[in-house]
């Protein structure tokens, strides 16, 4: 694929907080997946819990763990959010992510992993995307969806991935790269 020779930044979010979580396995495997790729810089990012009084649209964060957030998200031109459905829906964590920022987030394309039971997580990312698109954000058709993941879970902890997650993981990437390139532009014009 003709792109520019810079290699643009992919950071892979895992959302999920709980203890005892499976997503930093699953993330840890896509995280694996996007370095073999090769075509991104990639950052594995870990979700905190913010707590800031003012709207996000005025970047006047008060508390250093929001900024250092807001230089983390800034620093990307790609997202891949790894989570899981909780209730039909993105865990409070991620949700509280996207909330806390608001430009930092606008004109970056968005790739899901997601995981659960017979669904896969995938009604999760249905309500995440009607979110992130008022973010100005374009999320990826192209996605992973893992159902009964904890058949995917090994003795050690780590996740186990199939030839379809491999071809999944591989489809999104390259389609994430697109509009990578594509949406800088736009980025740029800014």
């Amino acid at each position: 694929m003709g792109h520019i020779g810079l290699m643009h930044k992919l950071q892979v979010i895992i959302a999920s907080t709980r203890p005892g979580r499976k997503g930093e396995a699953v993330g840890q495997w896509f995280d694996t997946c996007a370095r073999k790729h090769g075509k991104f810089d990639v950052e594995l990012v870990d979700l905190p819990i913010f707590n800031e009084p003012n709207h996000p649209r005025m970047q006047k964060y008060e508390h250093e763990h929001t900024r250092k957030w807001s230089a983390t998200i800034a620093s990307a031109d790609a997202y891949v959010v790894v989570t899981p459905e909780y209730n039909f829906s993105p865990p409070p964590s991620l949700v509280n992510a996207f909330n806390y920022l608001y430009s930092e987030w606008n004109y970056k394309p968005l790739g899901f992993v997601s995981y659960g039971g017979i669904s896969g997580g995938m009604r999760s990312v249905q309500v995440a995307k009607q979110l992130v698109t008022t973010l100005k954000m374009m999320p990826m058709v192209e996605a992973v969806a893992i159902p009964s993941f904890t058949d995917f879970i090994q003795p050690d902890g780590s996740f186990a991935a199939v030839e379809v997650h491999e071809r999944s993981a591989t489809t999104m990437l390259d389609e994430l790269l697109r509009w990578s390139i594509a949406l800088k532009t736009m980025r740029n014009q800014a």
